[in-house]
């Protein structure tokens, strides 16, 4: 869920911005499931889109710039793994505290997220929209790694330019 949160957040700077308000915020942070500290503030919110550069940056480097980053981020939050169960969740890893800021908290779980990433040669599944006009990034989990494109609206206008082009040929 990580790993879809921090493309989500990424994809937020993309036009048309999103995560603009304290209230698409809050939907953030309950969509993507997060827990503790949340201050529901314009400053956590300012906090939490000063991110989307950094995150990209890790999310589209190579995998010695990717361990690089990781690295960084971890030790900035001095992170200390330790593993938790919670609510419904079963057993999971957080490595920094519930009531460190929610920045902080996202920064530090996209940096795992990261870590397994990796560690499984799977690089690959994280790229850059398809098309031409966008630069979202695209989190492909599918069986055969066909996604080419970071949302809905990205997929229909291609195929429907797609259409065009077949049309006039």
């Amino acid at each position: 869920m990580s790993l879809l949160a921090a493309v989500a957040l990424v994809n937020s700077a993309q036009p048309p911005e999103t995560l603009t308000t304290v209230a698409e915020l809050d939907a953030f942070f309950v969509t993507y499931e997060y827990t503790g500290r949340h201050d529901r503030t314009v400053a956590e919110l300012d906090q939490v889109r000063a991110l989307r550069p950094r995150l990209r940056a890790l999310l589209t480097a190579g995998p010695e710039a990717t361990a690089d980053l990781v690295n960084e981020m971890l030790a900035e939050a001095r992170a200390v793994p330790r593993l938790v169960r919670h609510d419904a969740s079963g057993w999971h890893v957080h490595a920094v505290s519930e009531d460190a800021p929610w920045a902080t908290r996202i920064a530090v779980e996209s940096a795992m997220a990261m870590i397994d990433v990796l560690r499984e040669g799977e690089s690959s599944r994280l790229s850059v929209c398809a098309d031409e006009d966008c630069e979202g990034l695209v989190l492909d989990l599918s069986r055969n790694r066909s996604r080419r494109f970071c949302s809905v609206a990205c997929t229909n206008r291609n195929a429907a330019a797609a259409y065009r082009a077949r049309r006039r040929a």
